[in-house]
């Protein structure tokens, strides 16, 4: 995900201003490579940006900051910790610090790779209006940005940071269908990929409801009608929410 956001964060911003550190130093030298962006060791980000993204896990967070705390305690300057760690909430990872800073949380998806990601973010009381819109600007480029209060992001999260999973799978499902059918893999692939594009694209642009647009492909006695019958027979809406609700019960367990 942190590879997601520096490939989003080139296409915005100066890449001279983004340093790129990973205990992997060869991932951080492949970023260098193909984005031209900084690749640096831990100090000179600690020491230097103003917006420090933490990719790392929640079940690491906190010794991840244990390692970089004092050194941020002892700037002068301004700074503002970003963290993508599922579950954590903002409060937790004050108590990481020991010490009141400001802290955007935010919960990206791996589209914002191609600009058509979704990120939700909250902030606490320290984060600046003129930050967050410093903030949105250097993403703007990954996607969609919804300020959402801090309580609904491990709800967010289960939907649009789990979600790319659930739809990659449909998009295999229904790939595997068009080669039962007769289909050559590769015709089947793109066909399923670029059928969940546009009616995405639809659902955003014309802001029906769903079931309006799924109506409007469902001829009396038709072929479509009877797919939906099929989905339903087999539970599809309902394994959906499964999905989704477990997910959300997982990232609650991780924060």
């Amino acid at each position: 995900m942190g590879g997601a956001l520096i490939k989003a964060a080139a296409k915005s911003v100066d890449k001279n201003d983004i340093y790129v550190y990973d205990r992997a130093t060869e991932k951080a030298d492949a970023f260098k490579a193909s984005l031209g962006v900084v690749s640096c060791d831990e100090e000179k980000v600690i020491k230097e940006a103003k917006y420090i993204f933490l990719g790392v896990k929640p079940q690491v967070l906190e010794c991840a900051i244990g390692e970089i705390k004092d050194t941020l305690k002892a700037r002068k300057d301004r700074f503002i910790i970003v963290s993508m760690a599922a579950g954590v909430k903002i409060s937790k990872i004050t108590a990481f610090f020991g010490f009141e800073l400001p802290v955007i949380r935010i919960m990206p998806n791996t589209p914002v790779s191609v600009g058509e990601g979704m990120i939700l973010y909250d902030a606490n009381d320290l984060v600046t209006d003129a930050e967050k819109k410093e903030f949105s600007e250097i993403l703007k480029r990954a996607g969609k940005l919804d300020n959402l209060p801090e309580a609904l992001i491990d709800a967010g999260c289960a939907l649009s940071g789990c979600g790319p999973a659930f739809v990659d799978l449909f998009i295999e499902a229904l790939s595997d269908a068009g080669v039962k059918c007769g289909l050559p893999r590769d015709k089947a692939l793109l066909y399923a990929a670029q059928t969940l594009l546009g009616s995405s694209k639809l659902a955003i642009e014309t802001g029906a409801h769903p079931a309006v647009l799924k109506d409007a492909v469902c001829s009396p006695g038709g072929s479509t009608i009877a797919g939906v019958h099929a989905l339903e027979e087999n539970g599809f809406r309902g394994a959906c929410m499964d999905a989704v609700c477990a997910a959300f019960e997982r990232t609650k367990e991780l924060g």
